[in-house]
């Protein structure tokens, strides 16, 4: 079995913030995952392996602002006494 070159496996992907940002929930996730892979592997040098942690903390923070603004506009359901919904509220989140 060969070895991998550095990239090789990783698709190409620009690491400017307004690129992460841009990114769907499901696609930032998937790229950390990948980041988290390589890593973990040790496939990547130390100056990839540097950018890689960079990179993942960005796109950790992205998928982090998006879960809390998801969460944000989560509602939950109210009972009436009759246990039939009654309206809605904010979701508390705790």
């Amino acid at each position: 079995m060969t070895p991998v070159a550095a990239g090789a496996n990783a698709p190409a992907m620009p690491e400017a913030p307004d690129t992460i940002a841009e990114l769907s929930f499901e696609a930032a996730l998937k790229r950390l995952e990948e980041i988290v892979r390589r890593l973990e592997t040790g496939e990547a040098s130390l100056d990839e392996s540097i950018e890689l942690y960079g990179e993942g903390d960005r796109l950790r923070q992205q998928c982090e602002a998006r879960l809390q603004s998801a969460q944000a506009r989560i509602e939950k359901i109210q009972l009436g006494r009759d246990g039939q919904p009654a309206g809605t509220a904010p979701f508390d989140g705790e």
